[in-house]
């Protein structure tokens, strides 16, 4: 019987307890799944406990995708990259931990596939542990450009530093959102903030409705946030009659995969988006 779980915190907005269950059901499997809220000061004392009752594995979201770095006996390239983990996987003899980053597979498989980034310019809202999956998943599709948008550049100079040396066939450059007057030029506009999650500026737009007005008719809006399904980003944008995608399916590839990498079977996705619906 496998015993997993998800740390981070808050943690009252996540589905992935369903989707999990829902995928490990998909492969006759038992097992268990548990939502352990962990502020970032209670971390320690988690690993702890994670380590002592015999888990398997667990994944890590907001805002300890980064500080579980500190903890890896190794990790996958994507963590590597990253510099932040998603899934973790426990050494059943030494209880070491094995850190891997699914959120950029999610991220890519959840793109259309008749969508190309290859040679395109791409606008991220936010410099945070998403947008790190984000930069490396559209890197290896192929982007040309990639203009970051974030409140604080001081506080970004140092992940912006990190990406222009990985990905140096990418132009990058970063602006203070406040300065965002128009997009026209961009191909796909993906907000990597928290600002539209439920219970977190549910009803608020990262950017204006009169920015959003100014991208061309074929731009990709991409919101990774999953509760709601449609955020008042993406709302504004349909409106405007852009395409949107919006962060369930990456949510449940990323899930998939860590699935995998707990038990080495890959789920029945379709189950688990039809769990995640009807949790929402």
């Amino acid at each position: 019987m496998y015993k997993l779980g998800l740390i981070g915190y808050p943690l009252s907005h996540s589905i992935s307890g369903v989707i999990q269950k829902a995928g490990l059901k998909s492969l006759n499997l038992d097992g268990s799944y548990e939502i352990l809220e962990t502020p970032p000061e209670d971390l320690i004392n988690r690993i702890k406990y994670l380590k002592t009752n015999d888990y398997d594995g667990f994944n890590v979201t907001i805002p300890l995708k980064v500080p579980i770095s500190l903890f890896l006996e190794s990790v996958d390239k994507y963590a590597d990259i990253a510099g932040c983990a998603n899934t973790i996987k426990i050494d059943k003899k030494d209880k070491s931990f094995h850190g891997y980053n699914t959120d950029v597979l999610g991220f890519q498989k959840a793109i259309p596939n008749d969508f190309s980034l290859k040679g395109k310019k791409a606008s991220i809202l936010g410099t945070g542990g998403a947008a790190r999956a984000v930069t490396i998943g559209i890197a290896e599709l192929g982007i040309k450009q990639i203009d970051y948008y974030t409140r604080n550049i001081i506080n970004s100079s140092a992940t912006i530093s990190y990406f222009r040396k990985h990905f140096p066939e990418v132009q990058i450059n970063v602006y203070q959102i406040q300065v965002l007057k128009e997009l026209e030029k961009t191909d796909i506009l993906i907000n990597t903030t928290p600002i539209g999650m439920r219970s977190k500026a549910m009803n608020e737009l990262p950017i204006s409705t009169e920015v959003l007005s100014t991208m061309n008719k074929d731009t990709l809006v991409y919101d990774v946030i999953y509760n709601p399904i449609k955020t008042a980003l993406l709302e504004e944008a349909e409106k405007l009659g852009l395409r949107t995608v919006n962060g369930l399916d990456m949510l449940i590839y990323q899930g998939a995969k860590a699935l995998e990498i707990w038990t080495g079977e890959y789920p029945d996705v379709k189950d688990m988006k039809i769990a995640a619906l009807q949790a929402l």
